[in-house]
């Protein structure tokens, strides 16, 4: 759950973005794109090869030859700036956030706005239109999202410590409270948050922060958007979290605390309580399954949400992670564009789903019911290799068709299915961010600053270091240094 990165884009940039425009949309003749070139991120240190068998079977499917520059996800968005500063765009590009390179450019044309288009795609037409709103710039759709989970907050605990203090898993933040004192006079820890710098940045505080009513962000009182930290509920959260802290019910290190050692205390008995996503509880499963594979479901249990003083409130996420977007520059036409978005439709339909994120089904995975059943050696290694880049095009707005990989065992299938009725239930108290869409010019510019002065002062509230009134005053000093002009320009994107 990164958060977002702030980038400027030189007037270079800008003059390619608007050269893209120029008025080659005004022919409808198509041109040859039997060959599309794409540009996309790799997360493994093996890029696929153009000559593997799940490239070949990807464009066997789609009629279409792939031109892929697979660029590894560290340099990948200093690679997108240097890319849209230059003047050979690709017809396809992945754009992993609304970073300012990417909207200005968008916004002086470089892109095709899809926003009235995309309806006529069946396999492109999304499931859930508030992911739809959330993935625009300022209502306008300029790529098709890459579909996320909405929902993934989950809090882990302890369950053999649970078990041996005789209490249940927590419905409500009184309940953690509780369960925290009991495990820190059982082990010494409670609590494990690592170092998380800046605001916003789905950290155990903004999840804390919307449990107690505050604003996903930004939210809507009395007609107007205001920030989260603006409101009551957000104070009253962080006066909570300061008594965690005083108590020793959160370690000591939190703000320095190494994140990629989050799992750390937990295993080793120093914490039980762990608040992040589903993802990180599996990882935990994972990690006591190799110490007992046979009773590691007894070591670790889970819930989702918590309700907290003035009712249920979950904490979701954007529901895409970043999108693909069409270059004007690189597809000219109307009829062109249809082209490649026939293209992005036929990979969202199941079959193509299932190449992207599964690979060759009878190489690489066999289907059992709803599941697949990987396989391994051979060929089946590469393939398999190869759909953790492939993964990367796939967009999915119409939800989720590919298999998912089956439970190893009847512990496993327990937890996915308690996972997704989880997820289902906390859906229905998910506060959505209703500033997900805007983007306002100043935040763009001094965003990161913005965000930093209230993640220090946080930091610093909680741990003694700021009182109250420190921390309040340093809430006005973002609207002094450009929070109130990010307000103003919030609420008339929020009007339009």
């Amino acid at each position: 759950m990164k958060r977002r990165t702030f980038l400027g884009l030189s007037s270079a940039a800008t003059a390619a973005a608007l050269a893209g425009c120029g008025t080659s949309n005004k022919t409808t003749t198509s041109s040859d794109l039997s060959t599309l070139i794409v540009m996309a991120p790799v997360l493994d240190v093996q890029a696929p090869s153009k000559d593997g068998l799940l490239q070949k079977a990807i464009q066997e499917y789609a009629g279409r030859t792939l031109d892929i520059t697979w660029v590894p996800n560290a340099n990948y968005t200093d690679r997108l700036t240097v890319t849209l500063a230059g003047n050979q765009l690709p017809h396809l590009m992945v754009v992993t956030s609304k970073s300012p390179t990417f909207v200005r450019s968008a916004l002086a044309g470089a892109f095709w706005d899809l926003t009235d288009t995309l309806k006529a795609y069946p396999n492109l037409v999304a499931a859930n239109p508030d992911i739809t709103k959330n993935a625009s710039v300022n209502g306008k759709s300029f790529g098709v999202f890459r579909l996320r989970d909405p929902m993934r907050t989950s809090v882990t605990y302890r369950n053999d410590w649970l078990t041996k203090l005789g209490l249940q898993l927590p419905k409500t933040t009184d309940d953690l409270y509780e369960v925290a004192k009991a495990f820190k006079s059982l082990s010494g820890g409670a609590i494990i948050i690592p170092k998380f710098n800046g605001y916003g940045n789905g950290s155990p505080f903004d999840i804390i922060e919307t449990w107690f009513g505050a604003p996903n962000g930004w939210g809507e009182r009395g007609g107007k958007l205001v920030p989260s930290f603006d409101t009551d509920e957000y104070l009253e959260a962080d006066r909570w979290i300061k008594k965690l802290v005083d108590e020793k019910l959160i370690n000591a290190d939190f703000a320095t605390m190494d994140p990629t050692k989050w799992n750390d205390p937990f295993v080793q008995g120093k914490g039980g309580i762990i608040l992040d996503t589903f993802s990180r509880t599996t990882q935990i499963y994972g990690l006591f399954k190799a110490l007992d594979a046979t009773d590691y479901g007894r070591s670790v249990d889970f819930t989702g949400n918590l309700a907290g003083p003035h009712g249920m409130h979950s904490y979701p996420t954007i529901g895409y992670n970043g999108f693909i977007a069409v270059s004007k520059q690189s597809v000219k036409t109307a009829a062109d564009l249809d082209t490649v978005l026939k293209f992005l439709d036929t990979m969202s339909a199941k079959k193509g789903q299932v190449l992207e994120n599964n690979g060759i089904e009878g190489t690489s995975f066999t289907v059992d019911g709803s599941y697949a059943v990987f396989t391994k050696g051979g060929d089946a290694d590469v393939v398999n290799n190869d759909v953790k880049s492939f993964a990367q095009l796939g967009t999915n707005p119409n939800g989720n068709l590919y298999y998912v990989t089956k439970p190893a065992n009847a512990t496993e299938q327990a937890v996915y299915e308690r996972r997704l009725k989880t997820q289902e239930g906390d859906m229905t108290s998910a506060v959505q961010n209703p500033a997900n869409a805007l983007v306002s010019d100043t935040y763009m510019s001094k965003g990161a600053q913005l965000d930093q002065i209230i993640g220090d002062a946080r930091l610093k509230y909680f741990a003694g270091q700021f009182t109250q009134d420190q921390y309040t005053a340093e809430i006005k000093r973002w609207h002094t240094e450009g929070g109130d002009q990010v307000i103003k320009e919030m609420n008339e994107l929020y009007v339009k």
